[in-house]
């Protein structure tokens, strides 16, 4: 004899789990630097702890990324210094883009807090990693030809919306 069947064609409804939606690429890109962060301090030579990272130490980690940079950064020394496109090629340095350390620094500096870290000891909030950036900026600009100036507000122009016939 088989069990009777209520009839129904739907399998057993399952208990419900509340799946987590993927994270965002922001959220992802954080992890992984976070991560790529840590292995980094594991790697140091004498390694190190977070406790004891400091600004100095983020900055040896951004210029050790820099062998892994795709942005050609002409030497003052080059013959297309100053120029934004090179007509041919030259043996100046790869190096991080900019806006891509600027990017990857907030997000460490996001990763840090969210991990336990407290915002006044934060490394990646030092100033000498703003100087850094801001130097990195002006000479990746200088070696391209390209200027950054700040924006400034344009002022509004109020237009008056009367109509003029002339008889």
């Amino acid at each position: 004899m088989e069990p009777a069947t209520s009839g129904s064609c739907r399998p057993d409804p399952k208990p419900s789990t509340a799946l987590a939606p993927p994270p965002s690429r922001y959220e992802s890109q954080k992890r992984r630097d976070w991560n790529t962060f840590l292995q980094y301090l594991r790697n140091h030579k004498p390694p190190l702890t977070l406790t004891l990272c400091s600004g100095s130490h983020v900055l040896e980690f951004l210029k050790y990324l820099d062998q892994f940079g795709k942005t050609k950064v002409h030497v003052t020394t080059c013959f297309f210094f100053g120029h934004s496109d090179p007509t041919s090629p030259c043996a100046c340095p790869h190096k991080q883009a900019w806006g891509s350390l600027d990017s990857l620094i907030g997000r460490l500096r996001a990763a840090y807090e969210e991990n336990g870290g407290r915002p006044d000891t934060n490394p990646f909030a030092a100033r000498s990693i703003r100087i850094y950036l801001r130097e990195v900026k002006g000479s990746q600009a200088k070696a391209r030809g390209v200027t950054y100036q700040k924006k400034r507000r344009q002022p509004t122009v109020t237009t008056s919306r009367h109509r003029l016939d002339v008889d």
